[in-house]
């Protein structure tokens, strides 16, 4: 008997993840829109392949595939000559991470080009975007499984190259999510001091902008104490100076009288969120210098087996201050892109997001309140979000978290992970898109007076 009930509860919880979204909640769950419900759970397996790439990356997993026969071979069962400390099971913990984010962004940009142009739920491919579930994790088993069975060959240079581009795109779009995010919280606040007639919303935000200003400032002189020295580092210094300078500039601009006519909302507080990650991409940046001078990350072979990677190639491991922070703030944005479309209509032309039509309000609540914990459609008439630009995004997503995890190390041909200029450049040019793209934001009412920009 029990074996019976057993079955029909697995063959019930068969049934919903062959379903569509609604099937995913519980009766205790709050009712939620279809699309939020299906963006969390495709970021859900973004998240499964991060986990999966951390655990590769671990000393104990290493040293257990260091045991399989085909690791440590190449081509047709030539060893692999080891250079300087680099082992293989280090090796190997890199290539995993490689082919397992290969996996996951080959499963989003095969879903970015199923979902092209789909209008509403009633498109057939709106099925498959909020159901199937477990059709889906089996297609991206098959990928990783698939993955891994690539020949090493030119694979890491090349797909090396396909994540700087991937990173570099997706550290803007991280920028645009904060300055989105600085806008919309400095309009609620000042939107509620004006309603409740209170000081204290105003005092709320002066204080955060002094504590991002202050980060920011403590951050520029610790970069300055342990990136540069007196005499060498100079790309450290020409790159922390200059960001500086730009960030005192867009701060100016943003409180000029012209711009605050144009853009009442505009103020410091959206200048000292930019600061503070312009400031943190800075710090990624001169992580990577490839100079052990000039870079405290790049350390050499310890007594006790600790190793990191230096300028000639030494182990590697993912888990330094950088790169913890930055898993964070991944995280963090990813969550926020699955979550939420913006206040602001520019920023969803630009993320391929729109508000529900208030029309349709009504008729949601009823849903809400009709549903009992379960997911309900609010794209029959027109889809909330892009499903293709949102399968990019995630594609973007799992390149950046490759560089990562890896540290932007580049493989190198004598089986090395190399340090390499072209990750500083690409954080710094990074950095100095970003501080363009939000300088356009304040100047673009003054420029193009004929368009909307509310």
């Amino acid at each position: 008997m029990g074996a019976c009930l057993g079955a029909c509860s697995l063959l019930s919880c068969a049934s919903c993840l062959c379903g569509s979204a609604p099937c995913i909640l519980c009766s205790c769950c709050p009712s939620s829109p279809n699309s939020t419900v299906t963006r969390l759970i495709f970021t859900a397996f973004l998240f499964l392949g991060v986990l999966v790439s951390i655990i590769m990356l671990s000393p104990g997993v290493e040293s257990q595939l260091y045991k399989l026969p085909w690791v440590c071979e190449e081509g047709a069962g030539t060893p692999v000559v080891l250079q300087g400390h680099i082992d293989c099971g280090s090796l190997l913990g890199h290539r995993a991470v490689y082919r397992m984010c290969f996996a996951t962004a080959a499963f989003f940009f095969l879903f970015t080009l199923l979902m092209l142009c789909v209008r509403s739920s009633r498109d057939p491919r709106a099925a498959i975007q909020n159901g199937f579930w477990f059709f889906k994790f089996l297609v991206l088993v098959g990928i990783t499984v698939g993955a891994f069975y690539i020949p090493d060959g030119s694979f890491s240079n090349v797909w090396f190259y396909c994540g700087v581009v991937g990173s570099f795109l997706f550290i803007l779009i991280q920028l645009v999510l904060f300055i989105d995010f600085a806008h919309s919280w400095n309009q609620r606040w000042l939107g509620k001091a004006e309603e409740r007639d209170s000081r204290a919303w105003y005092a709320g935000l002066f204080f955060f902008t002094l504590l991002f200003y202050t980060l920011s400032i403590a951050a520029v002189t610790l970069l300055f104490i342990y990136y540069t020295h007196p005499g060498p580092c100079y790309e450290g210094k020409v790159f922390i100076g200059l960001n500086l300078t730009l960030c005192v500039c867009v701060s100016i601009v943003a409180v000029l009288p012209k711009v605050q006519d144009a853009q009442p909302n505009s103020g410091l507080l959206q200048a000292s969120v930019i600061t503070l990650y312009t400031t943190f991409v800075t710090w990624l940046a001169l992580s990577s210098v490839p100079d052990q001078k000039c870079n405290p990350h790049l350390l050499t072979h310890l007594s006790n087996g600790t190793i990191l990677a230096g300028p000639e190639g030494y182990e590697t491991h993912w888990w330094d201050a950088p790169s913890i922070v930055g898993l964070i703030i991944f995280i963090l944005c990813t969550v926020f892109i699955s979550l939420r479309s913006s206040d602001h209509r520019q920023v969803n032309n630009l993320m391929q997001t729109e508000e529900c039509p208030s029309a349709l309000e009504a008729t949601q609540q009823q849903q809400v309140a009709t549903c009992g914990g379960r997911a309900f459609d609010n794209e029959h008439d027109g889809v909330t979000y892009s499903y293709s630009f949102f399968h990019f995004c995630l594609v973007l997503a799992s390149l950046h978290i490759m560089m990562t995890l890896t540290n932007w190390y580049r493989p190198g041909e004598a089986r090395k992970m190399i340090s390499t200029w072209t990750a500083v450049w690409v954080k710094i040019c990074a950095s100095w898109a970003g501080l363009l793209l939000y300088l356009w934001t304040l100047v673009a009412p003054l420029l193009l007076p004929n368009r909307d920009f509310s």
